[in-house]
């Protein structure tokens, strides 16, 4: 009796472990149990065949767009329509047991599906609802930020940015590391200063990687107001006994426009703006004693621009550029961790800013 009890009780465990079925999966089930219930009731195979048809049309692009919810809607839509037709077929005698299992269980299939298609609308109006309420994205990381443990034995590090970082795996290229991802894509120097607090003060690192500027050069943004918003990060940081580390805007290229022409991208983020940023960063951090991490020196080619081979689309790096940057991270990272800055007197600031005080 002890080992049935624990038997069944390993089964359940095993089946609790098993990830649920995605809808494409859970929606392939259907389509088999339609082919195999068909064959069970004389008449309903060419009958049937027409919505047959289209339900496996359907499914070909739900693999395509598993998330779309008209696709989900539109093929529970034809399981219904086959379940009708194959109720108005009359049942040969006897009805095989097998075959009636079949149609039982693309019944419950149907409802199942209907209440995964309510819940995925409903997923898609709140996620609709949350953009109309933050439409910069900015309180994205605050569910995880709550749930985020107290750093561990090594310093925990935040690198703060845009899309560069947002699709940067920190955890591929600094194993064992504590460094946090908060980078958002699209975001300014303004909306990353919005959301400084909670996603870098709040969570207590020693050092912020901050990698910020390529999106308000797209905008139009001036290098000032870029700049003031980068001094008031940097100001935060130190008034919070965080090591900031001002990160380069990287190069960019046009190396990939005839792929696409999206990919002709120094039009709208100017080289010169770029370098324009950089040197009044390089500045900044030396006069202040913030540490400067320089990828553009390290990654521009001879023209300027990123290589063609470490960015894509001419902007975002790819894995190879990423690995370009790693190094270059770490090092920046233990220079600001090693070093202590020393106080700034007042007189020697060149930004004042009233929010940080007089």
């Amino acid at each position: 009796m002890i080992r049935l009890i624990a038997a069944v009780f390993l089964a359940a465990v095993v089946s609790a472990q098993q990830p649920a079925p995605s809808d494409v999966q859970f929606a392939d089930r259907l389509s088999q149990l339609m082919e195999s219930t068909a064959v069970a009731v004389p008449g309903l195979v060419p009958a049937s065949e027409p919505v047959r048809r289209l339900a496996s049309a359907t499914l070909t692009a739900m693999r395509a767009a598993e998330q779309d919810p008209v696709l989900k809607y539109r093929f529970s839509k034809q399981v219904a329509a086959y379940l009708a037709l194959s109720d108005s077929f009359p049942r040969p005698e006897p009805f095989p047991a097998t075959a009636e299992q079949q149609f039982s269980e693309l019944r419950d299939g149907l409802h199942r599906l209907e209440i995964r298609f309510e819940g995925s609308l409903e997923a898609a109006n709140r996620t609709a609802r949350s953009r109309e309420a933050d439409p910069t994205n900015s309180a994205r990381y605050a569910d995880a930020n709550s749930k985020l443990l107290p750093a561990g034995t090594g310093p925990r590090v935040v690198f703060l940015g845009d899309s560069i970082t947002d699709l940067w795996r920190l955890n591929e290229y600094f194993t064992g590391r504590d460094f946090i991802n908060r980078g958002i894509g699209g975001q300014t120097t303004l909306q990353m200063l919005g959301r400084f607090l909670q996603d870098v003060v709040a969570l207590k690192p020693k050092a912020v990687v901050i990698l910020a500027g390529i999106n308000d050069i797209a905008r139009d943004i001036k290098p000032g107001a870029i700049e003031d918003n980068l001094a008031l990060m940097g100001e935060s940081a130190k008034i919070n006994g965080i090591k900031p580390v001002f990160a380069s805007i990287l190069p960019v290229s046009d190396y990939h426009k005839g792929t696409d022409p999206r990919y002709e991208v120094t039009k709208a983020r100017s080289p010169a703006a770029i370098r324009q940023v950089n040197s009044w960063m390089r500045e900044y951090c030396r006069r202040e004693n913030f540490t400067y991490l320089d990828y553009y020196t390290a990654i521009a080619d001879g023209t300027g621009q990123i290589p063609a081979d470490m960015a894509d689309d001419g902007l975002h790096p790819n894995a190879k550029g990423y690995r370009a940057m790693a190094p270059l991270a770490l090092d920046a990272v233990n220079r600001a961790l090693s070093v202590s800055a020393p106080a700034v007197p007042e007189k020697s600031q060149k930004r004042h800013f009233g929010l940080l005080g007089k």
